[in-house]
C-alpha cells in the first residue's frame, strides 16, 4: 500500500506540473539547444517510432519521420493506446468515440508525413501503461524483429506523463531484447522544464535537424489532431494550445541516447 500510495503521489505531482503554466518557447529559443547540443545522424536501415497516444510521434520526432521518408528509409510506428482518457475517463462511450476519432486523426497525420505502413495498435489503456508495461515491451520487441529495425524512437523515460514514461521504459527494454539502438523522444519535458533544469539529462540529449520541407510535413500532420487541438469542453483548454505546439514546430528535434 505504501508503494501504491508513493506511485499516486508522484503521479498527481506530475500531472500538477503538466498543468501548471509552462515555459515560454522564447525561454528555449534564446537557449539556442540548435547550436549547443550534439548533431545525431540516424543510422541507416528501418526505424520503428514507438507512441504512448496517436500525435506522440508526430510531436517528437515527426520532422524526422519526413526526414527519413524522403531519404528512402522505410518507418514503422507503433500506438500503444488509442488515447481515449484524453478528455476524462467518466464516459466509457465518449472514450470509445474519442479511440475511433483519434485512430482517424492518426492515419490522417501520418499520410500526411508521406507514404507510411498503418500503425501497429497495440490497444493497451491510456492512463495505465504503466500497469502494463510488459505487454508493451512484447509488442514493440516483435514490431522491431519483424521489421529488421536498426533504431526505435520512442517517449522519453522522463517525461513525467506516466504513460509516456511506461512506453519509453518499455522500448529502451525491448531494444535490449533485440539489440536495436532506442533514442527517446520527449513531449511535455518542454512545458514543465527550463534550459539548464537538473531533471535533464542533457549529457544524453542530441538534436536532428530539420529542413523546411519537412517542418511543414509536421505542421500538416499536427494539423489533423483535430480532437487535441480544440477546447475539450465548457472552460477547459485544448489538450494542446498555441503555446505547447511551439515547442514542437522547431527546426529541430531533440533525442535524449
Amino acid at each position: 500500500m505504501r508503494g501504491a500510495a508513493r506511485a499516486a503521489g508522484s503521479r498527481q505531482e506530475a500531472a500538477a506540473l503538466i498543468d501548471a503554466a509552462g515555459t515560454d518557447e522564447a525561454v528555449w529559443r534564446a537557449a539556442n539547444l540548435e547550436g549547443t547540443l550534439p548533431r545525431l545522424r540516424v543510422p541507416e536501415g528501418p526505424v520503428v517510432v514507438v507512441a504512448a497516444h496517436p500525435d506522440d510521434e508526430v510531436l517528437g520526432c515527426g520532422g524526422t519521420v519526413a526526414t527519413l521518408l524522403t531519404a528512402g528509409v522505410p518507418v514503422h510506428t507503433v500506438c500503444l493506446t488509442a488515447g481515449e482518457a484524453s478528455h476524462g475517463t467518466g464516459d466509457a462511450g465518449a472514450m470509445a468515440r474519442l479511440a475511433e476519432r483519434r485512430g482517424k486523426e492518426l492515419t490522417e497525420a501520418l499520410g500526411a508525413l508521406g507514404p507510411l505502413p498503418d500503425a501497429v495498435h497495440a490497444g493497451l489503456p491510456d492512463t495505465r501503461l504503466d500497469r502494463h508495461e510488459e505487454d508493451a515491451r512484447a509488442v514493440i520487441a516483435e514490431v522491431l524483429a519483424h521489421t529488421g529495425a536498426a533504431l526505435c524512437l520512442a517517449p522519453w523515460e522522463g517525461d513525467l506523463h506516466s504513460d509516456h514514461e511506461a512506453a519509453g521504459r518499455a522500448a529502451r527494454r525491448a531494444g535490449v531484447d533485440r539489440g536495436v539502438t532506442v533514442w527517446t523522444y520527449p513531449v511535455w519535458m518542454w512545458h514543465w522544464a527550463r534550459p539548464g533544469d537538473p531533471r535533464v539529462p542533457w549529457h544524453r540529449a542530441g538534436v536532428l535537424p530539420l529542413t523546411g520541407d519537412d517542418l511543414e510535413r509536421k505542421r500538416a500532420a499536427l494539423a489533423c489532431f483535430i480532437s487535441q487541438l480544440e477546447p475539450r469542453g465548457p472552460k477547459q483548454d485544448a489538450v494542446l494550445p498555441p503555446q505547447e505546439l511551439a515547442h514542437h514546430t522547431r527546426t529541430y528535434e531533440t533525442v535524449m541516447r
